[in-house]
């Protein structure tokens, strides 16, 4: 039996802040919690939502983790504090930025001082749309199939795509890169004292998943691959990685510095990065062949499969396969909505225009804000259902799974005078459930079998319209994971097996894990109903693509 006296962190950097939790190792319980909410992010700065550009300062990154932390080991005291032993990070992905030879974000340097071309570009920064069609298209040409292990498309949300729209827009930024990092790998780098970015420990999460790195061609692929491409990239791949780790393995011990800043042990040891999602997995306690939905302003659905059992299959037009992604030794399978939350988040906004710029009082205008999602969901939950209802595709930030197309728009049909918000709400409702469907349906097409679902994050826990409608869509029973911040206990759990406390993340998981609290059971009396609204979505859905 492990000492109750041992304690981990995980810290989750979302996208709109950075949680960060203290637990013991022993059992999972959350000690200490501390959320920091990204103050230039908040502002709108460095970002175009009419031409989904998304930017990131480091300083809100590096802010968070200093202000999260020690606030946590100040609560815990000298006594509690002594018996940290390991920290691990999961950010969103992929969420990558330029750095000098040094690993410092070419935004941060003098020269080049808030230049967003040189900050970390967020997952649904779309500005690279062209660039990943280009990709895509080049692929064709060569007799090995470099997307393969990527569902065959790349997207603008990932890697190569932002690294080759950088150097395209910005001859400083090409000038001064020395590297292409991800969040999730640099964080780890930092805190462990790195100054030396060929030395940097990359994730085999966001490696294979964002990166195009494979076992199957011994790394990333070929330099001619990428030089063919734009000669802009001539000679990158050497100034990346051959390596990658899973998250179980050490990134390095924590630097003087951050122990001293952060008020921590000299030996902490610093767990290999990962994205949130595949934490959040693990946080939520992901089991073979079960679907594990993270719900929050979009969607990521993982799942594992042991490797001898998933064979030499290649699944077309998710996010990818990669080795150890998710659990060291099964296969990690992602796929995602590009948008979810944000769905509705962009309804609340639109119906909210007129309070923000007719009510003065401030208070009254946050109040009724605060409530139009839960009055539209009371209302939309008594709808009576009819088959010509309201129909919408929830492509409002494009499609990342099945089949990436970010060029895509969204729809809303079926509309007459007599249409309110609540039959609008409840189509997109519905129009963010058929796209998990969808993905589901790619997995069972593609020889993958579904035993079940799990959902993790904030939507699963507040929203019982939504996730029973989902329940309804997908016609399986949903198991809502107890945890307030799978994520970050994901981290947690990665970060006692780093320090040796659990043989393996599975321990980890079974000792740690928190449970379930809820179960939503599909209404038979309306899955039919869901069933041919599903088709009709599918059309709806071919009709835009092919008139795209």
């Amino acid at each position: 039996m492990l000492a109750q006296s041992k304690y981990i962190i995980g810290v989750d950097y979302g996208t709109d802040s950075v949680r960060t939790i203290l637990v013991d190792v022993f059992d999972g319980t959350e000690v200490f919690s501390e959320v920091y909410y990204y103050p230039r992010w908040q502002k709108g700065l460095y970002c175009n939502n009419s031409v989904n550009a998304f930017r990131q300062h480091p300083l809100d990154y590096l802010e968070g983790l200093e202000i999260t932390i020690k606030n946590c080991v100040e609560k815990a005291g000298e006594r509690l504090t002594k018996n940290i032993v390991a920290i691990s990070i999961d950010t969103t992905g992929s969420t990558p930025v330029a750095v000098d030879r040094t690993g410092t974000p070419l935004c941060m340097l003098p020269a080049l001082e808030n230049n967003i071309n040189g900050m970390f570009i967020l997952w649904k920064d779309h500005t690279s749309i062209k660039e990943a069609a280009e990709i895509n298209e080049h692929a064709t040409k060569y007799a090995t199939n470099y997307l393969q292990n990527v569902g065959g498309i790349y997207s603008s949300e990932w890697f190569w795509a932002k690294l080759l729209y950088i150097l395209r827009q910005d001859t400083l930024i090409a000038e001064h890169i020395e590297s292409f990092v991800e969040h999730c790998d640099w964080i780890p780098f930092v805190l462990t004292g790195g100054n030396d970015i060929r030395k940097m420990k990359r994730s085999v999460c966001s490696a294979g998943h964002k990166a195009i790195w494979a076992k199957d061609y011994k790394g990333l692929p070929p330099d001619d691959f990428f030089s063919e491409l734009d000669p802009l990239l001539t000679g990158f791949t050497k100034k990346l990685f051959t390596e990658t780790y899973t998250s179980d393995k050490a990134a390095g011990t924590i630097s003087t510095i951050w122990a001293d800043k952060l008020g921590l042990p000299k030996d902490v040891l610093i767990g290999v990065g990962a994205f949130d999602c595949h934490m959040g997995a693990v946080g939520g306690e992901i089991e073979p062949y079960f679907l594990s939905k993270v719900i929050g302003t979009s969607t990521c659905d993982m799942m594992v499969v042991p490797t001898a059992a998933f064979g030499n299959k290649l699944i077309k037009g998710i996010c990818g396969q990669v080795d150890g992604s998710i659990i060291p030794n099964m296969i990690g399978l992602e796929a995602g909505q590009s948008a979810f939350g944000d769905v509705y988040a962009w309804f609340k906004n639109l119906l909210s225009w007129p309070l923000q710029h007719l009510i003065t009082d401030e208070k009254l205008r946050e109040e009724a804000n605060n409530n139009i999602i839960v009055k539209l969901s009371e209302a939309a939950a008594l709808l009576t259902l009819k088959d010509d209802d309201v129909l919408a595709t929830d492509w409002l930030n494009g499609r990342r799974t099945p089949d990436a197309n970010q060029f895509l728009k969204a729809a809303i049909t079926h509309l007459n005078l007599g249409t309110d918000a609540p039959q609008i709400f409840k189509a997109l409702v519905e129009a963010t459930c058929f796209g998990s469907k969808a993905i589901m349906d790619r997995f069972i097409n593609e020889g993958i079998t579904v035993k079940g679902i799990i959902a993790l994050g904030g939507i699963a826990k507040k929203s019982p319209y939504i996730m029973q409608t989902l329940a309804n869509v997908m016609n399986m029973p949903i198991r809502v994971h107890k945890s307030e911040q799978t994520c970050a206990a994901g981290a947690a759990m990665f970060a006692a097996t780093v320090a040796g406390l659990y043989e393996s993340v599975q321990d980890a998981m079974k000792a740690m894990g928190q449970g379930f609290e809820q179960t939503y059971l599909p209404q038979q009396n309306n899955v039919s109903y869901y069933q041919n609204r599903f088709e009709q979505y599918k059309k709806l859905g071919n009709f835009i693509e092919q008139n795209a």
